[in-house]
């Protein structure tokens, strides 16, 4: 029903008060900020204009155009302010926590604060008002647009303001480094899917990187080695999935104690008549060198093949899982297992084979990183129990099962590298970089979970 809204007006004047407070407290901020680095007066005038004018157009724009009674309808329901807020509440907390992080940047950094940082910002910025408007244009494909439209604004911020960001030697790092999470991060797509997880990926990568080269040390043939490893990856793999299927899906704790198990049982065999634990020294074969090392070749071309098989296995694995018979019933378990089984798909063989799949590249991705470094290390997979997780729920993939898929992972893998490479080009320390990581993976999180769930729309 529409009558008449006397009342709009007041609406309308308290939005503007709270849009006009917002900005004069950020701008008082940036101002404030600006004079603590001792930056010349009229470039902190400047600085403040900037940030006054943008944060009041913002507001105008997102809050008060949207959220606004159209004219002649009363604002039945939750107030203006709430129904902009509940709407709007993704890009709100994106452009807060870009504000904390500049903050925080620009008091730790010195010479940070300059006009090509906020460049910077406002290109970020700019990005999450994209996706808050071309968003609801793409609500089926909404964590690939903006893990897309992140992954652009972190990569042009990084080629403005660091040197040789873009040159093609650090694209070529960022993409090997990438290749080695993505292939760590497959098991993890395909167990997060079915509404599990894999906290054993560490251990089996850092079990098959020194097990590689102790078994290479003991004088079995390279490409042996290299099979049995991957094997007895798959393996662990299949045991972690029997195991959690028959603890009624405690698949968190079972994997957790496996990975201890393989990791303790490695250093105990590895390091038996040796002064050392958790390291094995020996020589790396050479085409083991060229797969993952900076300066490999791949069929004559200047990158290397760990590349080219992220690649292959990235576009097996999206093709797969959309158009194969196991990619539909995976989806459809994690979506129902109840549903599924009484359509005769086995939960046990999904299960398990998911499992078993992502402990043989947890073991591969070991035998490329021995290839990478020269010498086997026990820690050596310790940074992929976060990272693989931070890939899997930053590029979308629900952790509650039947939504996502490896297409929307190798996003959150390149969001990530991308990321570091910035962090670590601007001379960040790496609890800071933790402390970002974490700014970037609650909101995800969140923004995912409140998400209903397929299942109960079903």
């Amino acid at each position: 029903m529409k009558i008449v809204a006397a009342q709009a007006p007041v609406g309308s004047l308290l939005s503007r008060v709270v849009g006009l407070f917002i900005a004069v407290v950020l701008t008082g901020a940036s101002a404030g900020l600006g004079f603590y680095q001792n930056l010349p007066a009229q470039q902190v005038i400047l600085y403040a204009a900037a940030t006054l004018a943008l944060v009041a157009w913002a507001w105008r724009f997102y809050v008060m155009q949207f959220a606004m009674p159209r004219e002649g309808e009363i604002n039945e329901g939750p107030s203006e302010l709430r129904r902009a807020w509940l709407k709007y509440r993704g890009g709100i907390i994106g452009f807060l926590a870009l504000l904390v992080i500049f903050a925080a940047l620009s008091l730790m950094i010195d010479g940070f604060f300059n006009i090509w940082t906020v460049i910077s910002a406002l290109i970020l910025l700019l990005i999450i008002i994209l996706t808050m408007s071309v968003g609801r244009f793409m609500a089926e494909n909404r964590s690939a647009f903006i893990g897309l439209m992140v992954l652009a604004g972190l990569f042009s911020v990084g080629s403005m303001n660091i040197d040789g960001f873009a040159s093609p030697t650090n694209v070529k790092s960022m993409l090997l480094f990438a290749s080695f999470l993505g292939l760590a991060s497959v098991g993890q797509t395909l167990v997060a899917l079915l509404g599990g997880l894999d906290l054993s990926i560490p251990y089996v990568i850092g079990s098959a990187n020194v097990g590689l080269l102790y078994l290479i040390g003991l004088g079995v043939p390279t490409w042996l080695a290299f099979a049995l490893i991957i094997m007895i990856g798959a393996v662990i793999g299949l045991i972690n999935g029997i195991l959690s299927l028959r603890l009624q899906g405690q698949a968190l704790i079972v994997t957790l104690g496996t990975g201890f198990v393989i990791s303790g049982g490695t250093q105990i065999v590895t390091s038996i008549g040796s002064a050392y634990s958790g390291n094995v020294f020996g020589t790396v074969p050479p085409w083991l060198s060229n797969l993952a090392a900076m300066n490999g070749s791949t069929f004559g071309l200047p990158f290397p093949p760990a590349i080219a098989i992220w690649v292959i296995a990235a576009v097996i694995l999206i093709v797969g899982l959309k158009y194969t018979v196991y990619g539909r019933y995976l989806y459809a378990l994690g979506v129902n297992r109840t549903s599924a089984e009484r359509i005769s798909i086995s939960e046990r063989t999904y299960w398990v084979s998911a499992f078993g799949i992502s402990g043989a590249f947890s073991a591969f991705t070991g035998c490329l990183l021995l290839g990478w470094s020269g010498g086997g290390f026990i820690g050596v997979g310790s940074q992929f129990l976060f990272m693989t997780l931070a890939a899997v729920v930053v590029g979308g993939t629900s952790l509650l099962g039947g939504v996502g898929g490896y297409g929307f992972t190798v996003i959150g893998v390149l969001v990530l590298q991308v990321l570091t490479s910035f962090l670590v080009g601007i001379g960040l320390k790496f609890e800071w970089q933790q402390f970002i990581f974490g700014i970037l993976i609650l909101p995800m999180v969140a923004l995912y979970a409140r998400t209903p769930h397929i299942r109960t729309q079903i």
